[in-house]
């Protein structure tokens, strides 16, 4: 569907035009003409399949911008979504005199109630700087129109449902909901049924978890992952990456020992100050980072447009965590590479991503046997036996021979 085809004001368009986006994706084909026409939405979609815009276009479009009181609420679970999230609903609005603001914690609270005090149409918060200005500064979201739970799976993992339900309850007026999630754990579950009317529900990830313009290739590694990183950095035309490492002091580690060799690399993980990671941030986005390397907080819903490949230098930890980190490339349609070192520990998970996620595996070099595993096992196993057999334990009864 084409955007012209909606029923959107002009700047809008506009704005869209500029922004390259022509024709819908999936979710926001099947979720703007209800959003539009006020009807409560449940969406479950991939990772990178425009649910932001979907959200901004027709919030944007919907403001009375005579109104100078809050009438969309989005409640995110970090700073880095939040800022991402009103960035969007800038380059959407840029046309018009709508006002976006975002508030959450780490940042000046006098300079965020100054900015509210003169008036925003759209806030984008995360729940506890929320939380805080509603009970402490009186906020006023009595005019809140539409309020969106995005991320929702994650604000679960975060701890965040408590202030989700506070924050709900606060919304005493009618208000229309929308709720976005990348999975369905029963808490979330509960929240769409407490908070949601009626809801239309989308699902486009049921069947298909992963992005489908993304090309998943994996390397047999055992001890040079280092030299295998820069040998496939040098030798293959990558214009943006993200390195994924398990941990700060992992990450920490590969940034020292490759700053020296990999032009333009930086790196990213939850123990830098707000400054440096929203700086570090902008300056990928801007394309003036080459390689990032980073911790998990990179791996959800954070979209940098121009990411080409994803490197899972460590595997990652769970099945959740592969589809997020690898889903920061092949962006809304775009092609994109995700590179796995494995082992052959790995190699039990790595069978149940591949199925879970219904993804075709390419490799580079030899394919391993990836029953490495289990034949080992049994193999150990048999082994085990068959020594039980010849050492069986002396009777302690017995008079032991003289030597």
């Amino acid at each position: 569907m084409l955007f012209s085809e909606l029923n959107l004001p002009a700047s809008v368009l506009k704005s869209l035009a500029e922004m390259g986006y022509e024709q819908t994706t999936p979710i926001q084909e099947k979720t703007l003409p209800h959003i539009l026409d006020g009807k409560d939405v449940l969406g479950l979609a991939e990772t990178g399949s425009g649910k932001t815009s979907a959200c901004a276009i027709p919030l944007v479009s919907k403001l009375d911008l005579k109104d100078r009181n809050i009438q969309a609420l989005i409640l995110v679970p970090t700073r880095e979504l939040a800022l991402q999230y009103v960035q969007e609903v800038d380059e959407v609005s840029k046309h018009s005199e709508a006002v976006p603001f975002a508030v959450f914690g780490g940042f000046d609270m006098d300079i965020q109630k100054a900015k509210l005090k003169h008036g925003v149409h759209l806030l984008v918060a995360t729940p506890g700087r929320l939380i805080d200005l509603i009970w402490n500064h009186s906020l006023d979201v009595t005019h809140v129109k539409t309020v969106v739970l995005d991320e929702a799976d994650e604000m679960l993992k975060m701890g965040f449902i408590e202030d989700v339900d506070f924050i709900m309850s606060c919304m005493i007026q009618e208000h229309q909901t929308l709720l976005f999630s990348a999975t369905m754990p029963k808490e979330v579950e509960r929240l769409s049924r407490q908070y949601l009317t009626n809801p239309i529900r989308i699902e486009l990830n049921r069947e298909q978890r992963a992005p489908q313009s993304l090309k998943h290739y994996f390397l047999n590694v055992n001890r040079d992952k280092l030299k295998n990183l820069i040998g496939y950095l040098e030798n293959n035309e990558v214009s943006q990456a993200i390195v994924f490492c398990n941990s700060r002091d992992k990450a920490n580690d590969l940034f020292k020992r490759i700053q020296n060799q990999i032009g333009s690399v930086e790196i990213i993980h939850g123990g830098l100050d707000q400054d440096r990671r929203t700086s570090i941030f902008r300056r990928f986005r801007q394309k003036k980072i080459h390689i990032m390397i980073a911790t998990d907080v990179a791996g959800r819903g954070l979209d940098f447009s121009h990411v080409t490949h994803v490197i899972n230098y460590d595997f990652p930890v769970n099945d959740e965590s592969y589809t997020h980190r690898t889903g920061r490339a092949g962006r809304m349609g775009r092609e994109g590479t995700a590179l796995t070192f494995v082992n052959k520990y790995n190699f039990t998970d790595l069978k149940r991503i591949l199925s879970r996620n219904t993804i075709e595996a390419h490799w580079y070099g030899k394919k391993p046997n990836l029953d490495f595993e289990k034949n080992r096992k049994s193999y150990h196993g048999k082994q085990h036996k068959n020594l039980k057999h010849r050492h069986k334990p002396r009777n302690q009864n017995s008079t032991p021979k003289k030597s």
